[in-house]
């Protein structure tokens, strides 16, 4: 029985078992369809059944005797110690985010989210890394508000869009 078990056939069932769960938790959302008539349901049931047919073709994958490729990973110095002032920074930004998400609505937040961590991660440019955080916070808004029915803070703009 230890012969054909290894650790790639754990995570296999792992992947296919989370899958199955996502599938099941989702059936039991129920909620109006948007104006493009994608309910809330379709991307937690594409991602839920994406992960079942990935762990069933990984389960066949490891059982026909397919192994996993040894790590070919980048160059890392694995002695190089932990950047704690990163660590700090994305940690107080998320802390942040979540605490001036009801005051400020979804679209200053998240701008304020994506802009902080792209200058914390290093952004070079931060009059890009402004404009594209904005974008992106103005169209997280628009796709889930409109777009899929989900309801976000609004905060000071609320009215606007």
């Amino acid at each position: 029985m230890t012969r054909w078990w290894r650790p790639e056939l754990g995570l296999a069932v792992v992947v296919l078992v989370l899958g199955v769960f996502v599938v099941i938790g989702t059936l039991d959302v129920s909620a109006a369809a948007s104006q493009l008539g994608i309910g809330p349901r379709f991307f937690p049931m594409l991602v839920g059944g994406a992960m079942v047919l990935v762990g069933l073709f990984y389960v066949i994958d490891v059982v026909r005797g397919g192994r996993g490729d040894p790590e070919e990973s980048e160059d890392v110095d694995v002695e190089a110690p932990t950047d704690w002032r990163s660590v700090g920074l994305v940690s107080g930004i998320f802390l942040a985010f979540a605490a001036l998400l009801n005051v400020l609505g979804w679209i200053i937040a998240a701008s304020l989210l994506f802009f902080g961590l792209s200058v914390a991660l290093g952004a070079e440019h931060k009059l890009r890394a402004a404009v594209v955080a904005a974008v992106m916070g103005i169209a997280t808004y628009l796709l889930f508000v409109k777009g899929l029915g989900v309801s976000l803070p609004g905060g000071p703009l609320s009215g606007v869009i």
